[in-house]
């Protein structure tokens, strides 16, 4: 699966990427030409691919992985691979 937008992804505190169906975060892309945002003890599913900035903010979690034209920041957050 392949999550295109021209904007920006944001993604509120609190909250999860629900992957169903049997699908895994492996095979999830998220190609972002704004920047990414994980909020508070959220928690994405997926590979970023992000133009621009990448922050993921204390708690929030990656399940999959990060690439980034410009920088990733983490407060207190987990990158796990999938």
């Amino acid at each position: 699966f392949i999550i295109q937008t021209t904007g920006a992804v944001i993604q509120a505190p609190d909250t999860t990427v629900v992957l169903l169906g049997g699908v895994l975060a492996k095979n999830v892309f998220w190609q972002v030409a704004g920047n990414v945002v994980v909020g508070t003890n959220a928690v994405m599913q997926g590979t970023l691919l992000v133009k621009t900035s990448v922050l993921f903010k204390t708690g929030s979690e990656l399940k999959g992985s990060v690439l980034t034209q410009t920088r990733c920041d983490l407060q207190m957050a987990n990158i796990t691979k999938q």
